[in-house]
């Protein structure tokens, strides 16, 4: 019986624990830097993708290959921008329904995502980002994805 709890608790989407109902201008306040991330991706910009986080903070992915095998790679703010060049191919991330949670000056948003290029899909998984508010305006500390090929939909 255990067993099958946990692995229903598994497949079940993470419940919203927000105890009053926030009025959407909290959660659209937390989405801003994200979505700025992701424009300054979209533009393939560092600065912008920068502009957005906070210096100790990073990146880590969870990188899942077809043969079922993992990687783990950890990125500061700074390798990670430096890893967006310029190009002709159209990059798009899409983070589908995400959950906002919000205490004070922390904040935790995460969701399925998909990443295409020139409207293909490349890859897709779950994002994770932590932020944090400093007088008035939310940063991202951290982000953590799941990345795979295989079972993407938009």
């Amino acid at each position: 019986m255990i067993l099958a709890l946990l692995l229903a608790a598994d497949t079940a989407k993470l419940p919203k624990w927000n105890a009053l109902p926030l009025d959407g201008s909290a959660e659209a306040a937390v989405m801003a830097p994200i979505n700025a991330m992701f424009a300054g991706l979209e533009a393939r910009d560092p600065a912008k993708i920068l502009a957005q986080t906070r210096p100790e903070g990073g990146a880590t992915v969870v990188s899942e290959k077809p043969d079922g095998t993992r990687a783990i790679r950890h990125e500061s703010w700074s390798e990670f921008a430096g890893g967006i060049k310029p190009g002709p191919e159209r990059y798009r991330e899409k983070l589908l329904d995400p959950a906002i949670e919000i205490d004070g000056d922390i904040a935790m948003v995460w969701g399925r995502f998909v990443f295409t290029v020139d409207d293909k899909i490349h890859h897709c998984g779950v994002d994770h980002f932590d932020l944090v508010r400093q007088n008035g305006t939310w940063k991202v500390l951290n982000v953590t994805w799941s990345s795979r090929t295989t079972g993407c939909e938009q």
